[in-house]
C-alpha cells in the first residue's frame, strides 16, 4: 500500500458546517502540514482544485522548499489550460522538485462553476476535450513534436525542450465515474482513483475499467480517496465521527443537497445516494461511514474504527486491486499524525518512513523523573480523550 495525505486549500477545522473549531488556511499552516507528511512517512498528497480552493499548482510549488520527500499530487483541468502549456509547467516543477510530481486530471462535474470559468461544454464533451488534451500532453511530454486536429483541439507544432525527470512524464491519476469518464481513463492514465464506496461498487468499477483498459493493450493501478477517523478504541472512533457533525443540521444538508443536486458528475450522484440527505443509517458497509458526504462535496466517506480494523477494512480494498490510498481527516494536521501513530504499524506499507535513531528520536513519550525511558506495558488500557 501507498498512503497519501490531503492539503486542505479550501479550509480546515475540528467539525463541519461550521466556523466553531475553524482554523485559518495561511502558508505557515499549509508549510507545517506539508512538513507533517514529509516527516511522517505519506507517500504525499493530493491538492485540490476548483474556485473554493487555493490554486493547487501555486501552493504546491511554494511547499517545494519546505519539503524534501513527499510527493505533490497537482490537479490539471482541462478546457481551463492548453496541455502544451500544462507539459511545460508539469515538465519544470518536476525537475526543480527532482521528481517529485504526481499530476491528477480533473475533468470537472459542476457545470454552473465551470460555466464561470469559460467552459460550456456538457458532461461527456467535456470527457471529449479531456481525451484530445491527453493525447497531446502524453506525446509533448515524450519529446514528440505535436501536430493535432480534433473536434476541440488544434496543434501545429507543439514541442516542449526541457523534459521531466521522469520517464516518459509524471504518473496521471484520474478519476471518473461516467463511462465516458472510464473511456478516457483506460487510454490514457496510470492509476484510477474512486471515491470511497462500499468494496461491492468499487469492486464493479475496478472490473469495468480493466476490461477498458485490457482492449487499449493497457493495465492500470488503482486508488482509493477516503476520510479516516483512527482511534484506539472503537468507541471513541465512533464518538469522534457524531463529534465532526454535530453542527450538521437540516438547513446545512438542504443548502449542500441543492449544490450537489446541479452536478453532472456520475461520480458526486453516486455519493450523494449513499446517504440521500439523511443523517440516519449512515454506516453505508462496515465501518464506512458517509456523514461527511452530507455537507462535503466530491469524497464524502470515512473509514471509522480502531486502527486493527480500520487496516482490516483497507486490506478489503486492496484485495481488490487498490493500491494507493488517499486519506484525510479533520484537522488535517492533528490527524495526519494520529493516523501516521495508530494505523501506519498496521500496514504493509511501500512508504518509505524517514530512518530513525531509536537512541534518541524514537517515540517513547516523556523521560520519567528526569532520568529513564518509558517502555510500553501490557495489558494496559489507554485512556479515552
Amino acid at each position: 500500500m501507498q498512503i497519501f495525505w490531503f492539503i486542505p486549500t479550501h479550509g480546515d477545522g475540528r467539525y463541519l458546517a461550521t466556523a466553531s473549531g475553524g482554523r485559518a488556511i495561511g502558508f505557515p499552516y499549509l508549510r507545517q502540514l506539508a512538513q507533517a507528511v514529509d516527516h511522517l512517512g505519506y507517500s504525499g498528497a493530493l491538492l485540490p482544485t476548483g474556485r473554493s480552493c487555493e490554486d493547487a499548482w501555486i501552493v504546491a510549488s511554494s511547499l517545494l522548499s519546505a519539503t524534501e520527500r513527499m510527493k505533490f499530487l497537482v490537479a490539471v483541468r482541462p478546457g481551463l489550460i492548453s496541455p502544451t502549456l500544462a507539459a511545460r509547467m508539469a515538465a519544470t516543477f518536476d525537475r526543480l522538485s527532482a521528481g517529485r510530481l504526481l499530476i491528477n486530471i480533473v475533468t470537472g462535474g459542476d457545470p454552473v462553476e465551470l460555466a464561470g470559468d469559460g467552459l460550456h461544454l456538457d458532461h461527456d464533451t467535456r470527457y471529449e476535450l479531456t481525451d484530445e488534451f491527453l493525447t497531446v500532453w502524453r506525446e509533448i511530454m515524450r519529446g514528440e513534436d505535436v501536430y493535432f486536429t480534433g473536434k476541440h483541439l488544434k496543434i501545429s507544432g507543439g514541442k516542449r525542450i526541457f523534459p521531466p525527470v521522469q520517464t516518459p512524464y509524471p504518473p496521471l491519476y484520474f478519476g471518473g465515474s461516467s463511462p465516458a469518464g472510464m473511456k478516457v481513463a483506460a487510454k490514457h492514465t496510470d492509476v484510477y482513483l474512486t471515491w470511497g464506496e462500499p468494496p461491492k461498487q468499487v469492486e464493479a468499477k475496478i472490473g469495468q475499467v480493466r476490461k477498458l483498459a485490457a482492449k487499449q493493450g493497457r493495465s492500470l493501478r488503482f486508488g482509493i480517496r477516503l476520510h479516516v477517523i483512527v482511534r484506539e478504541t472503537e468507541k471513541e472512533a465512533w464518538a469522534a465521527a457524531e463529534r465532526l457533525i454535530r453542527y450538521v443540521d437540516d438547513e446545512a444538508i438542504a443548502k449542500s443537497k441543492r449544490i450537489f443536486a446541479r452536478y453532472d458528475s456520475v461520480g458526486q450522484q453516486r455519493m450523494t445516494r449513499l446517504h440521500n440527505g439523511k443523517t440516519t443509517d449512515l454506516e453505508i458497509s462496515p465501518n464506512l461511514w458517509a456523514g461527511i458526504g452530507l455537507v462535503r462535496g466530491g469524497a464524502g466517506t470515512a473509514l471509522v474504527g480502531d486502527p486493527r480494523t480500520v487496516a482490516e477494512r483497507m486490506r478489503e480494498y486492496a484485495d481488490l486491486g487498490i493500491e494507493t490510498f488517499i486519506l484525510s481527516g479533520y484537522p488535517h494536521l492533528e490527524e495526519a499524525y494520529r493516523v501516521a501513530e495508530l494505523l501506519f504499524p498496521e500496514l504493509p506499507l511501500t512508504n518509505n518512513p524517514p530512518a530513525s535513531h531509536p537512541h534518541v528520536y524514537s517515540p517513547f513519550g516523556e523521560i520519567v523523573a528526569n532520568d529513564h525511558f518509558p517502555r510500553e506495558k501490557e495489558g494496559v488500557a489507554h485512556e479515552a480523550e
